[in-house]
């Protein structure tokens, strides 16, 4: 009788959640926890990235305006990305097309997911009248966030670990998973790619938020940065991976697709990254906004403009109004001919506006101004008074 050999003893690791956990049915609908892991990633990056352009002294829900665009393109270019890029189980010899649109069995791809995404947020940018570059720098940090998260997707559908390993976070795979290696024995365990990447990427988001409050990255620097930052991470992760991949051999090193392309963008990033830096030196900190679209801007300083001309043409009314009244108690109060002309003659200027519509208001004003200085110059009282009165009769401001 052969004797059955035991499982291969497991020492300390990770478990996977059972195979039946990776979906559930919710009445008609048939929800997939890898959707779900996206989805909250998303939301995640969403809700970062409003914090952070309300900071950048962007509107908040400008942010919403731009990922109605950036979010779909972004999907699309990530799932075209996976299905090239691992063409096999689409165009092999037992492949299957209709696997494409099923995004929820796995497989997006971040380099599709970052390029047409940012096509999408272009044309969310343009519509919004935003700097696409303001925009990308604060939505970076989101965006590692979102993929922090995103990975745990992998761990319920039980895909994309790495090579056999003894560490004890070694992660447990199903042995009749589809993906269980047919050379490997039922209890290995596996490196857990996902969790490497997941913690990669949250320390990567404390990285930028400080490089941010310390250096204050515009311009376009901080998305650079994130490049740089996270395929530095993805060339070691990505070389653990044992599941099927496109293989390229550049300078007789053979190796994933992945790999190369991580290596290219970082290069490339940082790059860019040093080029901007010495462009930017000393440069103010730039707008948000494309020049010429600022319209909650424009619309807020017209109205505060036009606040402050109507809070400064009652103040001016006021003031003329206390000043008529100043001068007419002044004019009452003087028991001088003198100062009575003046009173009256300054109070009839007050009013001149409306007085000189006829004739006669036009000749008590002029024989109110002559009266006024002959009898400030005159120094015989009995030759002044009759000017005097001859003023008091024709002025209708005077008041005996």
């Amino acid at each position: 009788m052969n004797a059955v050999s035991a499982p291969m003893p497991v020492p300390a690791s990770i478990p996977s959640p059972p195979a039946e956990w990776a979906s559930f049915s919710l009445g008609p609908l048939t929800i997939h926890l890898y959707a779900l892991c996206i989805l909250l990633g998303i939301i995640l990056a969403l809700w970062l990235t409003q914090k952070r352009f309300a900071r950048y002294g962007g509107r908040p829900e400008a942010v919403w305006d731009v990922a109605v665009w950036a979010v779909p393109f972004g999907i699309i270019g990530g799932r075209l990305y996976h299905v090239f890029s691992s063409p096999d189980a689409y165009f092999g010899p037992d492949g299957d097309l209709s696997l494409i649109p099923q995004i929820w069995l796995g497989g997006l791809g971040i380099w599709g997911a970052v390029a047409l995404g940012a096509v999408g947020a272009w044309i969310g940018c343009r519509r919004a009248g935003i700097r696409l570059s303001a925009f990308a720098d604060a939505a970076a940090p989101g965006v590692l966030l979102a993929q922090a998260v995103g990975r745990w997707g992998n761990w319920f559908n039980q895909e994309l670990y790495g090579a056999p390993t003894d560490l004890p976070w070694g992660l447990e795979i199903d042995a009749d998973n589809a993906a269980f290696p047919a050379s490997a024995e039922p209890g290995t365990l596996f490196h857990p790619t996902f969790l490497y990447e997941s913690l990669w990427s949250l320390a990567g988001v404390a990285l930028l938020l400080l490089a941010d409050r310390r250096f204050g990255l515009r311009g376009g620097r901080m998305f650079w940065l994130y490049a740089a930052y996270y395929t530095l991470g993805r060339v070691w992760i990505e070389a653990l991976r044992i599941d099927d991949a496109e293989m390229v051999s550049l300078f007789g090193i053979t190796a994933r697709l992945n790999v190369w392309v991580s290596i290219v963008v970082f290069l490339a990033s940082v790059a860019i990254l040093v080029y901007l830096s010495r462009r930017l030196r000393g440069a103010g900190t730039p707008s948000v906004y494309l020049p010429g679209r600022e319209p909650a801007a424009d619309a807020v300083g017209d109205g505060t403009a036009e606040a402050k001309a109507g809070a400064g043409a009652t103040g001016a009314k006021a003031a003329d109004a206390k000043a008529t009244g100043a001068e007419s108690i002044s004019g009452a109060g003087s028991t001088s001919g003198t100062g009575s002309t003046s009173g009256a003659a300054d109070d009839a200027d007050v009013h001149g506006a409306d007085a000189s519509a006829t004739p006669e208001n036009d000749r008590g004003n002029l024989s109110e101004t002559h009266g006024s200085s002959v009898t400030s110059g005159s120094q015989d009282p009995a030759k002044a008074e009759p000017r005097d009165s001859a003023s008091r009769t024709q002025s209708p401001g005077h008041r005996p």
